[in-house]
């Protein structure tokens, strides 16, 4: 008499290691989401050149299991009835002293983290997902480009990193069938199946951004890093997302200048303010370079406010005479507490309702996220 022991191997033990992956990817990306108006201003990638990973804290994964209920009971079984929507059925003696309040050290274990690195490009990825230019009109010159790529077909020959693997498996499993052998394997260069790709080009009308900062004495230390790292993730957004548009940077105290990229981001200033310069001279700028029926013009403004009160009327005349020309004109506050004198938020008051001048005011870094949605958001109604 022969033996015979007949077994199936468990597949699913194949996939765990997949799984636990993409659990993992997904706790990342979740982490990331939830902390984007931390990560924006986190001081390491400011200070860099961008090319690097940056460290999120994720809670360490655990396998699902059943736990034995330590409360002997307490928390299970039929009740008797006459309760309400609402009513409090029970307290847990551990938690009788509040939330994040213990009777002394603990000795119950705590959740367990560790730092994933994440490349810089996911977080932008992520960050910039439904950021636009808003309002980008159709004007006589074509510069703007911005590109896309879309796997639009299935093709028997191509790159090995573009391997359809579902339409390969289908493939194989269609040949072994047709052979009187339905099972998966044994795979042939026939079986192959690859990816392709179409890449897409939009062109958009001639656009340029116009990046304002005041370099004042009365701008510190927080309100320049606050500024900066604004327009730090705005020249990122609109580097990622359009090739072609043009980026102006001005500097500003009583007097205003255009300046590189690399002064506007690392030279300080110091005396009086006079915003009415930097409003003066966007307006030559556009007068003598950018056409408003050539270009696609937008104008972001940081300053902390504190402007010299003679000159607070002539700023508002020449940012209406902005908005007319521009398709929006953005204006950022970072608000000082200890400050109480009449602000530029105060005088443009009489404007807020304009549609193309959006106002924003920035009392804390973790305000900077907010502060770009408001101005580059897909959704109009994100910005109302």
């Amino acid at each position: 008499m022969v033996n015979f022991i007949i077994s199936r191997e468990d597949w699913s033990l194949h996939r765990k290691g997949h799984m636990d992956q993409k659990r993992h990817q997904e706790k990342v990306k979740e982490a990331i989401k939830k902390n984007l108006a931390d990560l924006v201003s986190e001081e390491s990638i400011i200070m860099s050149d961008g090319k690097k990973y940056i460290k999120i804290p994720i809670r360490s994964l655990q396998e699902y299991r059943f736990k034995f209920n330590q409360n002997k009971g307490k928390h299970g079984g039929q009740g008797t009835g006459g309760t309400n929507k609402g009513d409090v059925i029970g307290t847990d003696s551990a938690g009788s002293q509040g939330s994040g309040q213990g009777k002394g050290a603990g000795e119950e274990p705590g959740v367990d983290y560790y730092e994933a690195e994440v490349d810089i490009e996911e977080l932008e990825q992520m960050l910039f997902e439904d950021f636009e230019l808003p309002d980008l009109k159709e004007k006589r010159k074509k510069k703007t480009v911005s590109e896309s790529i879309h796997f639009n077909d299935i093709r028997k020959k191509g790159l090995q990193g573009n391997i359809d693997k579902k339409r390969t498996i289908l493939e194989n499993l269609k040949r072994n069938t047709m052979n009187g052998d339905p099972h998966i394997g044994n795979f042939t260069p026939e079986d192959l199946r690859y990816k392709t790709w179409e890449e897409k080009v939009r062109r958009h009308s001639a656009a340029v951004v116009f990046a304002m900062m005041d370099t004042s004495g009365s701008m510190g230390v927080f309100e320049k890093y606050i500024a900066r790292t604004f327009f730090f993730w705005m020249v990122r957004f609109l580097r990622t997302k359009y090739q072609k548009v043009e980026i102006v940077y001005f500097a500003h105290h009583t007097k205003a200048k255009i300046v590189t990229e690399k002064q506007f981001f690392t030279k300080g200033e110091s005396g009086g303010t006079r915003c009415s310069s930097v409003y003066d001279l966007a307006l030559e700028t556009i007068n003598t370079k950018y056409n408003p029926e050539d270009y696609n013009i937008y104008a972001f403004h940081f300053t902390d406010g504190d402007n010299l009160p003679s000159d607070n009327e002539k700023c508002l005349d020449l940012v209406r005479k902005l908005v007319d020309l521009c398709n929006m004109v953005g204006y950022g506050e970072i608000i000082n507490p200890y400050y109480r004198s009449t602000t530029l938020m105060e005088v443009y008051q009489k404007i807020k309702d304009h549609p193309r001048f959006v106002p924003v005011t920035i009392k804390d870094k973790s305000e900077i996220y907010a502060a770009l949605k408001m101005f580059f958001s897909k959704q109009k109604e994100a910005r109302a």
